[in-house]
């Protein structure tokens, strides 16, 4: 710990925190802990008067990166303890799902996964992105229990009605 409290420039500073702290969390299960016990130690986060409020800020950060660091470790447990099951065109939409839905009007095709964590996260492929949706988002709620062939209209204020054209 000694070697990362001495003062550096800060744009270092804040990468080297950083290296530490995953460095640090990879060797324990607590990384709230982690967090927690590097701002403690840390000579940049001590106040330097009483309205410095440097401490309390890196707290924060640290507590935020911990959480982040949660929820990604639990996304790759989640994804690797999934199944992956086999979809024809008469196999309902499930957890695992790739679809691919088309524009009614103007033709354009959207593909989605639906998985049990990560929503929002956009994979990009050769053919265009693969946007990961969960069973618990509006559109994985539309689309849970779907068919090819099926006709949806997702939320949005411009999505109109999509049809269901691949479902791997």
């Amino acid at each position: 710990p000694s070697a990362s409290c001495a003062p550096r420039p800060a744009g270092q500073a804040a990468a080297l925190s950083t290296r530490t702290f995953f460095r640090r969390a990879k060797e324990t299960s607590s990384l709230a802990a982690v967090g927690r016990q590097y701002i403690y130690v840390s000579e940049e986060s001590r106040a330097e008067n009483k309205w410095d409020t440097h401490s309390q800020e890196a707290a924060y950060l640290a507590e935020g990166q911990a959480k982040l660091a949660a929820e990604i470790h639990a996304s790759i447990t989640h994804y690797r303890a999934m199944a992956l099951p086999e979809f024809g065109p008469e196999t309902p939409i499930a957890l695992g799902a790739l679809i691919e839905l088309e524009s009614a009007k103007a033709g354009r095709r959207s593909r989605y996964f639906l998985g049990p964590h990560a929503g929002g996260l956009e994979l990009p492929d050769a053919h265009g992105a693969i946007l990961v949706v969960t069973p618990s988002s509006p559109l994985g709620r539309l689309l849970l229990g779907r068919k090819t062939g099926d006709e949806v209209s997702p939320p949005g204020k411009s999505s109109g009605t999509q049809r269901i054209v691949r479902i791997v």
